[in-house]
């Protein structure tokens, strides 16, 4: 009820709904960027108890805000595992043990659906979640943040730091290179 109230351009009354409405969406996001699980929690725990400090902001502030916050944490974890990569590579040679296994993340299908094609849609879904993990940073962003939360260009580049037409652009760009991969496995 509460999404539905959020798409038609009524927002949750409260902070604590809308963090309990963005969280799923929230990690997604930060999984397609970190491809790590625990640093995905993480980064959206993180990016969470920061919006707490904006209790007192309009709600019509809080998603691009909430969005901006998360997309600094996880450039901070990127930043801060490519540090500690470059100087401790020799010992980091298992960390990719920890890797996603998109069909093991793709949603639930309905109880008493048929075991065939929910079979084809986790493997539908983990190609798609792939080709997006695939895609530079700002492409994968511009995408998630555009198509998947629906925010506007004007939102979208707020949250990203760059210009309307760097997010149009980037937007293309992932359309095109997503839309090439996800024919090769046709």
């Amino acid at each position: 009820m509460e999404a539905a109230s959020s798409l038609a351009g009524v927002g949750p009354s409260t902070l604590d709904a809308f963090l309990d409405g963005i969280g799923p969406r929230a990690f997604r996001f930060a999984e397609l960027g970190l491809r790590h699980r625990e640093d995905a929690l993480d980064a959206v725990q993180d990016a969470m108890l920061k919006m707490l400090g904006y209790r007192d902001r309009p709600a019509a502030e809080w998603t691009p805000l909430f969005w901006s916050i998360l997309r600094s944490r996880v450039i901070d974890v990127q930043r801060r595992r490519t540090f500690r990569l470059r100087w401790l590579r020799p010992q980091m040679a298992h960390e990719d043990e920890d890797a996603i296994d998109w069909t093991e993340v793709a949603p639930s299908v309905h109880p008493g659906s048929d075991p065939a094609r929910s079979h084809e849609n986790r493997e539908a879904y983990a190609r798609i979640a792939a080709a997006l993990a695939a895609l530079p940073a700002r492409q994968r962003e511009a995408f998630t943040l555009r198509v998947l939360e629906q925010l506007d260009v004007a939102t979208t580049a707020r949250v990203m730091g760059c210009s309307e037409g760097s997010v149009k652009t980037h937007l293309f760009r992932a359309r095109e290179t997503l839309q090439a991969k996800l024919e090769e496995f046709r």
